[in-house]
């Protein structure tokens, strides 16, 4: 009978992590992605006024070669993926006190999703 109670609890917690984040669509990602387009490139690795996002998945802050970071950048270490992506892009200056990163927040969590899936098949 035990075994019974847990999982309503179990199905309840699951739904709720998946209704957490938004479906995304790497499609949509792609026009998302014109507004980084001017400073990053995508995947040949050259840097433009920011560092190029070929291989973000899994790279830590400010190490790419032959561009300049912030000392808050490299400071800060973190490991890219789509959850650090998603805090960093939802508020940059919040997230890396002192970046460079000219760019206002993207407070569309939908628009963040969509720009995630996008790179995640687009920057390798």
């Amino acid at each position: 009978m035990k075994r019974f109670a847990l999982v309503p609890v179990f199905a309840i917690a699951v739904a709720g992590v998946t209704m957490a984040q938004p479906a995304s669509d790497p499609v949509r990602g792609k026009t998302v992605y014109a507004r980084c387009a001017a400073c990053h490139d995508l995947n040949t690795g050259a840097t433009r006024l920011g560092p190029s996002l070929k291989g973000i998945f899994g790279r830590t802050s400010g190490t790419m070669p032959n561009f300049n970071y912030s000392q808050a950048m490299k400071a800060k270490a973190v490991v890219w993926n789509a959850d650090t992506l998603d805090a960093y892009l939802a508020a940059p200056a919040k997230n890396i006190p002192g970046n460079r990163m000219a760019f206002p927040p993207m407070a569309n969590a939908q628009d963040r999703a969509d720009l995630i899936a996008f790179l995640k098949q687009s920057a390798r």
